[in-house]
């Protein structure tokens, strides 16, 4: 594999060719010039999961190379990677050595820090675990300052909590998040700051009530819940759904509604074709809808959930797939204006680039 070179001329070289790229695949068009939103060039990943090599009684992190030969590639630093990531990769991997009970058939090890200092390490085997591995992982997560979680096929051991505490700032704010094991989280924490302001200044004066699909933990809804009178928003994974709540109580929201809903489901509610049991205590039509704000999946949105966003005055797109986005603007464009483009480069190294898209009605 090629190294990566982590110089600012390379950065800086990669990034104007994503925003040329950008620029080209969106030509039909026509939009103002993008604000761009870097990133950090280094220690800028919060999440990141590594394989286990097991060379006889040492044990080390491993990834494998993307051709057809699948090669290991022992791995001693990971520059992407947080700071307090990169130093608990050093210390666990010497505890994991030094313990038989912590190491045996171990073949994976996922990282989730914050940019509070916590850590949860998710340590995960082939092989059923028991008394005596949960008491030397309480040993260790004591030892090294960190939860952790336990996992084989089949089973789950938390051996305190099963999550961290993010602390992101927006537009001069500061918001608190529950981020729970093997949920999605934005993995650039510094470049999520940028999104969420950028959300949060971009929607200030829009008012009314907002819309939102694809809510997540909660993310954009608790910043930009500030902006309107209401906000109801959806999310259909139900962990997801606990989370947001819990962190709309963590930051003190209260004119915010979740309903776990698929987009699909809540197209159907919106146009009456059928009613859902998880609506019984919220009435639709009381609100005075003004915006929409949806951050979709890879797959975008179907085309029904499309054209929904056009009966109102403003949408907000943030998108993780420039391909879909472009088969759902030109639907959205035939009733709306592009009026704001931002670029966020949450991925740095890779040819992906995060778009967030406002666009008014016509």
């Amino acid at each position: 594999m090629t190294p990566i070179q982590y110089t600012t001329a390379e950065y800086q070289s990669q990034l104007s060719e994503k925003v040329a790229i950008f620029k080209q695949d969106f030509a039909e068009f026509t939009f103002p010039e993008p604000d761009i939103f870097e990133s950090a060039e280094k220690h800028f990943r919060m999440r990141a999961e590594f394989r286990i090599w097991h060379k006889g009684p040492i044990s080390t992190y491993c990834m494998f190379s993307d051709d057809e030969f699948k090669r290991a590639y022992d791995i001693s630093e990971f520059p992407i990677g947080s700071k307090l990531m990169n130093r608990l990769m050093t210390e666990l991997m010497v505890e994991i050595n030094a313990n038989e009970i912590v190491r045996t058939k171990l073949f994976q090890i996922d990282f989730l820090t914050s940019l509070c200092g916590q850590a949860l390490i998710s340590l995960i085997y082939h092989r059923k675990l028991d008394e005596e591995w949960t008491k030397a992982a309480r040993e260790l997560q004591i030892k090294l300052n960190i939860y952790i979680v336990g996992r084989s096929k089949g089973q789950k051991i938390v051996v305190e909590q099963d999550f961290v505490i993010e602390e992101l700032t927006a537009a001069g704010k500061k918001f608190r998040y529950q981020q729970i094991e093997s949920g999605f989280t934005q993995p650039n924490a510094r470049v999520c700051e940028k999104m969420l302001t950028w959300a949060v200044n971009k929607s200030q004066n829009w008012g009314g009530d907002l819309i939102e699909l694809y809510c997540g933990n909660g993310n954009f809804t608790i910043p930009l819940a500030q902006n309107f009178n209401h906000v109801f928003a959806t999310e259909l994974a139900k962990p997801s759904v606990k989370s947001a709540l819990y962190n709309m109580e963590l930051n003190e929201v209260t004119n915010v509604a979740i309903a776990r809903l698929s987009s699909e489901d809540f197209s159907q509610a919106m146009d009456k074709v059928r009613s859902f049991r998880r609506l019984e205590e919220i009435n639709l039509d009381s609100y005075e809808f003004t915006s929409i704000f949806v951050d979709p999946p890879r797959s975008g949105m179907d085309p029904h959930t499309t054209s929904i966003t056009q009966r109102y005055e403003n949408i907000m797109y943030i998108s993780c797939n420039p391909v879909t986005l472009r088969e759902n603007l030109k639907t959205m464009t035939l009733t709306h204006e592009i009026t704001q483009v931002a670029l966020f480069d949450q991925f740095p190294y890779t040819h992906h680039m995060e778009v967030g898209v406002t666009l008014k009605k016509k």
